[in-house]
């Protein structure tokens, strides 16, 4: 602590990296994708417009880098907001924040019965309870995603420590993954099929509107911003760390994009066609990257995406905990939470929260 008031500094460049990557790509990245951006733009169309989305992303990236620097609070933009613009800017800044790292937090969390469903035969399809737009809720499905959101918790309450490493194994595992099955893909064959963009619009429109919703993509890229005061590391690093995360970010969507249209099943005419039909089909083939691995890769492949898409959804549900954690310690400290928040006396989240007796 070295008598300063504040959190434990002990996060690496590499922690860092991987919190930030870890906390972007959860189960959309591998689901969403087909279903949204190919349907709209075509693999280069989502290429492309994704590549301009990380650009945007890098201009925002060296602002959070600049504001790290200047501000090195836990709260990300809500500190900065305080500092600069004053409290009142800043409550709604970080309620704005809170409500978008919830949604993702529940949207991965809730995708763990999806993968029960898909890969485990729909073994918590038990009990069940409603059924909502179409979608049957289960027991088993609901006591699935509360028992994950409790493991994670277990994790980042007791092995502080081991919490750091977990997320940095996580995701060079879920990076491995999908680099392997798209390099085996392409080696055995697999192309990028035609049409290179949807037909019935032109190209440069398709771009421009993934470019648009592609920040959705990215978001997380930032959580980082929220745990500045752990930084074991020169702050002026952190402009080098955004600016990888964001590329790998990159690399690994466009990597998904490609290969989900590197194959599609015999029955239909283009891979344009195969998407569209998503919505009525259920295992693999409603997952064209799943469908692809098992295609050039056999049972390997498909194993090896699913440990990959699991450890995507971990990643999310580590980072968005903490990340929401650091934003209630800030607003906490500030007197805006209960001061439990800030001072808790078993809430100790990755890198932990000092003892009361270490504070000054």
């Amino acid at each position: 602590m070295n008598g300063e008031k504040g959190l434990r500094r002990h996060l690496s460049p590499v922690g860092a990296w991987a919190f930030s990557v870890g906390t972007s790509i959860g189960w959309g990245s591998l689901v969403v994708t087909a279903s949204t951006y190919l349907k709209q733009a075509g693999p280069l169309g989502s290429v492309f417009g994704l590549a301009v989305g990380a650009l945007v992303m890098l201009i925002i990236g060296r602002s959070y880098a600049y504001m790290m620097q200047c501000y090195p609070d836990a709260g990300g933009a809500y500190s900065f907001t305080r500092e600069v613009f004053g409290y009142d800017q800043a409550f709604l800044a970080a309620w704005f924040l809170a409500l978008t790292y919830f949604a993702i937090l529940w949207a991965n969390a809730t995708s763990l019965p999806l993968f029960g469903r898909i890969f485990l035969g729909g073994v918590f399809r038990v009990g069940k309870l409603y059924t909502i737009f179409g979608y049957d809720v289960y027991l088993g499905e609901a006591l699935l995603s509360m028992a994950a959101m409790a493991l994670v918790g277990f994790l980042l309450t007791r092995f502080k420590k081991a919490a750091n490493a977990v997320m940095t194994v996580l995701v060079f595992l879920f990076a491995a993954g999908i680099l392997t099955v798209f390099t085996g893909a392409l080696t055995g064959g697999g192309r990028v099929a035609e049409p290179a963009y949807v037909p019935d619009s032109a190209a440069l429109s398709q771009i421009v509107h993934i470019a648009v919703i592609s920040p959705w993509a990215f978001i997380g890229f930032e959580c980082i911003s929220h745990g500045t005061e752990e930084f074991a590391f020169d702050r002026k690093k952190t402009r080098k760390v955004l600016l990888i995360s964001v590329l790998a970010t990159l690399a690994l969507y466009g990597m998904i994009t490609l290969l989900s249209v590197m194959a599609y099943p015999p029955e239909y005419k283009s891979w344009l066609d195969y998407i569209h039909d998503l919505d009525r089909l259920e295992g693999i083939k409603a997952l064209p990257a799943f469908y692809v691995a098992d295609r050039y890769m056999g049972r390997f492949g498909v194993t090896l995406l699913m440990l990959s898409l699991l450890s995507l959804v971990l990643t999310s549900l580590i980072g968005n905990i903490i990340t929401l954690s650091r934003l209630g310690y800030a607003l906490a400290r500030d007197r805006i939470l209960p001061s439990r928040f800030a001072f808790p006396s078993s809430f100790r989240w990755w890198g932990g929260l000092p003892s009361a007796g270490s504070w000054t």
